[in-house]
């Protein structure tokens, strides 16, 4: 599989090794990102971090198309390794946002028991996301996603 593929094609099967390369890449992308626009911007003066003129400007679309760039990597590998473990691509959604919604809730709700209860979901629903996206082995042999990405090409079953 090439890097365009790995990277932005929703389509096929991924191990957690290539999962967990393109989880690195992202953060290393962005620690590298993060240390030259500090360096270029003389340190974490807000002034500095915060203006749309000169140098800031560069910045700022560097770190909106990273972001962009960054997310549509996390979601086509993320995808492809639930293919691997033979399920649809739509769980990445619960897998993104519910955590998202369990446990932002608090700031509408106020402070319940049911605001507990949704922070414990949404943790829950990480943990699960997590486990599922990068601890569990993926279906052996082929699936309706394609086949087996542990398994040597051209080996017969």
């Amino acid at each position: 599989m090439d890097w365009t593929t790995l990277l932005f094609s929703f389509k096929g099967r991924i191990n957690r090794a290539k999962y967990w390369l393109v989880s690195l890449l992202n953060v290393a992308a962005w620690m590298v990102f993060g240390s030259i626009a500090l360096i270029w911007l003389g340190g974490l003066d807000s002034d500095n971090l915060f203006r749309f003129a000169g140098g800031a400007l560069l910045i700022w679309a560097v770190a909106i198309a990273l972001s962009i760039a960054g997310t549509w990597a996390f979601l086509a590998t993320g995808i492809k390794r639930l293919h691997d473990r033979d399920k649809s691509g739509w769980w990445i959604v619960l897998f993104w946002f519910g955590p998202g919604l369990g446990g932002g809730s608090g700031t509408a709700m106020g402070d319940s028991s049911a605001n507990l209860a949704l922070s414990l979901i949404g943790f829950g629903i990480a943990v699960w996301g997590f486990v599922e996206l990068g601890c569990l082995r993926g279906t052996r042999g082929p699936n309706q996603y394609g086949p087996d990405p542990l398994e040597p090409q051209g080996a017969v079953i």
